[in-house]
């Protein structure tokens, strides 16, 4: 997400309700998983990337 920039005279307010235990576990977790599905995949980028030969012409 990107800073937004308040136009002079102009303020947000953004009133949201706190999280319950049961979401604030559910975000954490679904963080947990896609962490660990971002670093699967630099992994398997990093090891590809190893058993490449680069060709000299």
């Amino acid at each position: 997400m990107g800073h937004i920039k308040e136009p002079d005279g102009v303020d947000f307010i953004i009133k949201g309700k706190p999280l319950t235990e049961k979401e604030k576990k559910a975000i954490s977790e679904f963080i947990k998983a896609d962490k660990k599905r971002i670093a699967k995949q630099k992994a398997r980028r990093t090891s590809v990337a190893k058993r490449t030969k680069k060709v000299i012409a």
